[in-house]
């Protein structure tokens, strides 16, 4: 007999899914990110037109989340473009395409703010998210990230 199919949906965050965010990341990560995830949500309540975060629910839980944040001419571009600052997919549901869904679901919802093109990073050691991404359509940029320590004198 065949196993029966997770019901899959996806809407947006809101703030009663902190709990639900917190524990699946901190599966992932090992941490717990819930000053950033409470910040996040207030600033989407907020400003829902700067701010896109969606769920997926397996059969009526959640099992994934992604936050992006639209930022207009970033970098010198002129058209609005979506930073995904963070997603995520329990564990134990990788493998079921519910971070395509999620993407998908995404895609649909940046398009409705006229958004066509989304950036993130990831750590080059990260190669379960490297390669999800690039499973997903992102590709290397054309521009290099820099950084520096904010106490470095000049």
């Amino acid at each position: 007999m065949a196993a029966q199919q997770a019901t899959v949906t996806t809407r947006p965050l809101t703030a009663a899914d902190l709990d639900a965010i917190v524990a699946l990341d901190g599966e992932i990560t090992g941490q717990s990110r819930r000053g950033f995830y409470e910040k996040r949500l207030t600033a989407t309540a907020k400003d829902p037109r700067a701010f896109v975060s969606l769920a997926v629910e397996a059969d009526g839980r959640l099992a994934g989340f992604v936050f992006t944040q639209i930022l207009d001419g970033e970098f010198g571009g002129k058209e609005p473009v979506a930073v995904l600052d963070a997603i995520g997919v329990a564990p134990g549901e990788r493998g079921a395409k519910l971070g395509h869904q999620l993407l998908a679901a995404l895609d649909r919802q940046l398009a409705a703010h006229g958004v066509r093109e989304i950036q993130t990073q990831a750590g080059w050691t990260e190669g379960a998210i490297v390669g999800f991404l690039a499973a997903s359509g992102f590709d290397l940029a054309p521009r290099l990230v820099l950084e520096r320590e904010t106490t470095l004198s000049l």
